[in-house]
């Protein structure tokens, strides 16, 4: 007789709107809240679009900056790897990250249409280097720009070498207060608050291992 229990699916688990807990969105929109407000106005904001090598030679390159930049919020400056280390500078990202504001990560996308993205040994060290302090962002090329505290992350370590990959909610939509409030903590026009600030900001997440 065949059982009647019905087996969650890859599909089912995906069908949601994030994987962040409600406590876990409430403490990112804060933390960013909290960005936001301490900044002095006028101050650059700058955001690093990290992507792999074979990314940045894809003819997709710039139309995918672009889109990027579009929904950024204006006067963002936007770098990347070529840009930061080019002419042979050395990678020094211990010395440049202190620089940036925040980090948007373009993953290798599993197949088109897929919401599954991989990212690299470097891409995810960048990650984790500023995931628990400033607004970091996975770049869904049919879905745009999407907090990465609202993704599914999970290491992969092929042959020892740790990479990460990132599932962005099937339900994903851009309304969501965590994506507003990152985007707010990246816009130069909001001017900030000198009153005194109360918000507990000690591990708004986890950063993936």
């Amino acid at each position: 007789m065949m059982s009647s229990m019905q087996h969650a699916t890859t599909d089912d688990l995906l069908d949601v709107e994030t994987f962040a807990k409600p406590a876990q969105q409430q403490r990112f929109a804060a933390a960013m809240e909290q960005i936001a407000a301490t900044r002095t106005p006028g101050t650059p904001v700058r955001v690093y679009v990290s992507a792999a090598p074979r990314t940045m030679a894809s003819p997709k390159w710039d139309s995918w900056l672009a889109q990027i930049a579009a929904e950024l919020p204006a006067g963002v400056e936007i770098t990347h790897h070529r840009h930061a280390f080019g002419d042979g500078r050395p990678y020094d990202w211990g010395g440049f990250v202190e620089e940036l504001d925040g980090l948007v990560v373009v993953g290798k996308q599993k197949r088109a249409g897929s919401r599954v993205y991989l990212l690299g040994p470097v891409a995810r060290l960048e990650l984790r280097s500023l995931i628990a302090q400033k607004p970091v962002l996975l770049y869904g090329h049919n879905l745009g720009l999407i907090p990465v505290i609202d993704c599914r992350s999970q290491v992969l370590r092929p042959e020892g070498t740790p990479r990460l990959k990132l599932i962005a909610p099937k339900r994903w939509k851009k309304d969501t207060a965590t994506l507003s409030a990152a985007l707010n903590a990246l816009d130069p026009a909001v001017p900030g608050v000198v009153e005194e600030q109360h918000v507990h900001l000690a591990h708004p997440f986890t950063p993936p291992h």
